[in-house]
């Protein structure tokens, strides 16, 4: 991407990018030690997020032909949906000295995924052991320094609802898509938070299991 071209951060000084301010990062991308793409916020000349899943197409099932309620989405800006996880060993936080910005890979066991996950930390909390994340995708393990969790309780997932056939109800199981599986796979999980935004209702569900079937 043309790295010249008027842009600004949004100023969150979230850390994400590896800079400790907004103004910080984009000293380091004048000095060409860091590239615009490096911030999560970036959008390319489409609006697009460079890591999101604006591209993504949505068929009206998941890949067993099982209907969902709905696909749950990044909120606005952001690379994927929140995922919420807890490594086996919640001391992990303090021995991996995991914060804000690092790249994480394990594997969801307990909800039936067979497949780790490569996760860009949000926000990791030393008390609980909680790491705030989005998938980010295998390409970012590569070439750079990535802590491994081996393995991580799926606590929840907070994003957007789209597609929606059947409407996000608090204290309801629902059935939903999120929208990076890439084994396209329905989930269930218990809706505990329902915001209604311009963009769609805004949710976090949480006791995720990966539903394989209807029976």
């Amino acid at each position: 991407m043309n790295t010249n071209q008027p842009w600004l951060p949004p100023g969150k000084n979230c850390g994400l990018c590896g800079e400790d301010t907004c103004k910080s990062f984009l000293r380091a991308v004048n000095a060409t030690q860091k590239s615009y793409d490096d911030c999560p916020f970036y959008r390319n000349s489409e609006g697009c997020c460079t890591e999101s899943e604006s591209k993504c197409s949505y068929g009206p099932v998941d890949v067993l032909g099982n209907d969902y309620d709905f696909i749950l989405k990044p909120l606005p800006g952001e690379i994927s949906a929140r995922k919420i996880v807890l490594p086996f060993r919640g001391d992990m936080v303090d021995k991996l000295e995991i914060k804000a910005g690092d790249i994480v890979v394990g594997r969801p066991m307990g909800a039936g995924c067979p497949i780790p996950h490569v996760l860009q930390v949000i926000k990791a909390d030393p008390v609980t052991g909680l790491l705030y994340t989005w998938v980010v995708g295998p390409k970012y393990s590569r070439d750079r320094d990535v802590k491994d969790v081996v393995a991580y309780h799926m606590v929840g997932f907070e994003g957007i609802a789209g597609h929606i056939r059947k409407e996000p109800t608090l204290g309801y199981r629902h059935t939903f898509l999120p929208g990076f599986c890439m084994m396209n796979l329905n989930h269930t999980g218990l809706v505990n938070m329902v915001l209604q935004k311009e963009e769609g209702p805004h949710i976090r569900i949480e006791n995720i299991l990966i539903l394989a079937s209807k029976e």
